[in-house]
C-alpha cells in the first residue's frame, strides 16, 4: 500500500503545483492595484485645484500691485501738490513784501519801478498759469491721463515752481544789492567833510 500511495500523492502534488497560481519559478501576470490608481487620480485632481488657486492667487496678486501703484501715484500726486503750494505761497510773499520794500526805496529810480514790477507780475502770472493748468490736469476728463501720467506732469510742475522761487529770490536779492550799493554810494558822495 506504501507504493501505491506514492503514485497518488506525486499525483496530487504535481495536480497542485499546476493548478496554483502562483508557481514559485513562473513570474505570472502583472497585477493592477486598483488602490494606486485612484489615489493618482485624487492626486491629479488635487494638484488641479492647487493651481487653480494659485492662479486666482496670481489675479489676486496683480490686482492689488496694481491698487498699490495707483495709491503710490495718488500720494506722488499730493506731494507734488503740496509742495507746489508752499512754493507759490513762498512766492507770492516774497511779491508782497520784498516787492513792496524795493518799490517804496528811495534808491530805486522811477523808471525802473516799471521794470521791476514788469518782471516780478510776469513770474506771478506764469505762477498762476500753472495753478490753473494743474487744476485741468487734476480733473477726471484732461486728455484721458492715467494716475502715473499725472504724477509725473505734477513733478514737472513741482520742480519748475522750484525754479521760479529760485529766480525771484535771486532777483530780489539783486535788486537789494543794488539798493544797498546805491545807499553806501549815496553816504559816500553825501557825506560830510572836516578839511
Amino acid at each position: 500500500m506504501k507504493i501505491q500511495m506514492k503514485p497518488i500523492f506525486l499525483r496530487l502534488a504535481i495536480a497542485l503545483t499546476l493548478l496554483l497560481p502562483g508557481r514559485a519559478t513562473a513570474q505570472g501576470m502583472p497585477v493592477y492595484d486598483n488602490t494606486n490608481f485612484i489615489s493618482l487620480a485624487k492626486q491629479l485632481i488635487e494638484s488641479g485645484k492647487q493651481t487653480s488657486q494659485l492662479l486666482q492667487t496670481v489675479k489676486f496678486l496683480k490686482q492689488q500691485k496694481e491698487n498699490i501703484e495707483k495709491v503710490n501715484n495718488v500720494i506722488r500726486q499730493l506731494k507734488a501738490l503740496r509742495e507746489m503750494t508752499r512754493n507759490h505761497q513762498r512766492l507770492f510773499d516774497v511779491v508782497q513784501r520784498d516787492l513792496r520794500d524795493i518799490l517804496n526805496s528811495p534808491y530805486i529810480k522811477s523808471e525802473e519801478v516799471d521794470k521791476i514790477s514788469d518782471s516780478f507780475n510776469a513770474i506771478i502770472e506764469n505762477s498762476l498759469d500753472d495753478l490753473e493748468f494743474i487744476d485741468r490736469i487734476l480733473s477726471n476728463d484732461f486728455l484721458k491721463m492715467t494716475d502715473g501720467e499725472r504724477a509725473k506732469i505734477l513733478k514737472e510742475k513741482e520742480l519748475e515752481s522750484q525754479e521760479m522761487v529760485a529766480e525771484i529770490n535771486k532777483k530780489t536779492e539783486r535788486y537789494y544789492e543794488i539798493i544797498a550799493f546805491r545807499k553806501m554810494q549815496d553816504r559816500i558822495n553825501n557825506r560830510e567833510t572836516n578839511y
